[in-house]
């Protein structure tokens, strides 16, 4: 079933402008049609804040594919799309659409959707062929916009607050999961729409890991905690790492602290548009490295940041992309020892055309990580 309604022509200016990217970079490959399934690309490109949908771009017209659910969504939000509700399977109503629209071709990008989808998709739009596109998507939301921004700040003020208020309850005999569970409640209460992904809240040993899941373990005096955590809001991410102190500083930590605040603000003094990601990542690790640590630290220095809490670009020794102004970027050396604990600094950073403008402010001051 189609059906076209409109009660607000206009689209908002950000959403024209990301079109307007998405329809040349569809020029640039040739494409005369691009299928976006992903549902932070769907957001993006056109505010449409709707699951398990698509969107479908051509040169002079904007097609959403959903369901029931999302009527009025859809109404509110982009009018001006022609809509296409559907019954059954997504892939199905997608082939529906491509045949009538009369499409030869199609963009898809593999990497945005799970095998078995993209495989039903390719079945359901024959004898639409489709193509494989190039990372459009990932490649548009690398450069955060002004609008973006306010957004992402906004993240992490109410990210920060959190746990500012959050450290001020921590108590000897507490649990991990406890902590994690408090500090979540603070940003929620302070306006997040969510969590970024899962806390990490862990001490001592368990700090070791670099992923750590928060359990029964309680703080003691003399213990050292490690939280991992960030905000959602307006569907943007923020992401940092902090790591505190019950009654005093084990001193083989806070060596390690040192290194790995050295590192990391190494790296970041270091970030500038046109500078490969790989050679920031190789600050950081060749100060570490120096130290003794180079084993320890065992995870790529960051990770673009934005509607996804781990985008493009990747800071790492895999990656020779270059920055650009308007990138954000986490940057988060650290150094894990086994059975003992384990240290990680993490801020979130713009690339701007004079460098690095770290837009996360709480303290890295090893004294003041005593609680």
């Amino acid at each position: 079933m189609t059906k076209s309604r409109s009660t607000r022509k206009t689209i908002p200016d950000e959403i024209k402008e990301r079109l307007s990217r998405i329809r040349r970079a569809m020029s640039k490959a040739s494409l005369p049609a691009f299928l976006i399934t992903n549902h932070m690309d769907t957001f993006y490109a056109t505010g449409f804040t709707g699951e398990d949908s698509a969107i479908l771009v051509q040169p002079r017209a904007v097609h959403v594919i959903s369901d029931g659910r999302f009527d009025e969504t859809i109404n509110e939000e982009i009018p001006w799309a022609t809509r296409h509700m559907r019954k059954g399977l997504l892939a199905a109503e997608v082939g529906n659409v491509c045949k009538k629209l009369g499409l030869k071709e199609v963009g898809i990008q593999p990497s945005g959707m799970m095998l078995s989808e993209y495989q039903a998709i390719k079945k359901a739009i024959r004898p639409c062929k489709p193509i494989d596109a190039p990372p459009i998507m990932a490649n548009l939301r690398e450069i955060k916009s002004s609008a973006e921004l306010t957004v992402l700040r906004k993240s992490m003020r109410i990210a920060q607050d959190a746990m500012k208020a959050t450290l001020a309850t921590i108590r000897p005999g507490q649990t991990e999961i406890e902590a994690a569970a408090r500090l979540e409640f603070e940003m929620r209460r302070r306006g997040a729409s969510g969590i970024a992904f899962g806390t990490i809240c862990a001490t001592d040993g368990n700090a070791a890991h670099p992923h750590a899941i928060p359990g029964k373990r309680r703080f003691k005096k003399s213990c050292m905690i490690l939280f991992d955590w960030g905000a959602r809001c307006g569907f943007y991410c923020s992401d940092l790492t902090r790591v505190c102190f019950i009654g005093k500083i084990p001193p083989r930590i806070a060596e390690v602290y040192r290194i790995v605040l050295e590192a990391q603000l190494a790296a970041i003094d270091a970030i500038k548009p046109g500078q490969r990601c790989c050679d920031i990542d190789a600050v950081a690790r060749g100060i570490i490295s120096k130290a003794g640590f180079g084993e320890q630290f065992n995870h790529g220095l960051g990770h673009g940041l934005g509607l996804d809490v781990h985008e493009a670009p990747s800071l790492s020794w895999r990656s020779d992309k270059p920055l650009k102004e308007g990138m954000l970027v986490t940057v988060e050396p650290g150094i894990y020892l086994p059975g003992v604990g384990g240290v990680r600094i993490e801020d979130d950073v713009l690339v701007t055309a004079r460098g690095a403008k770290v837009l996360t402010s709480m303290s890295k001051d090893l004294n003041e990580a005593l609680l």
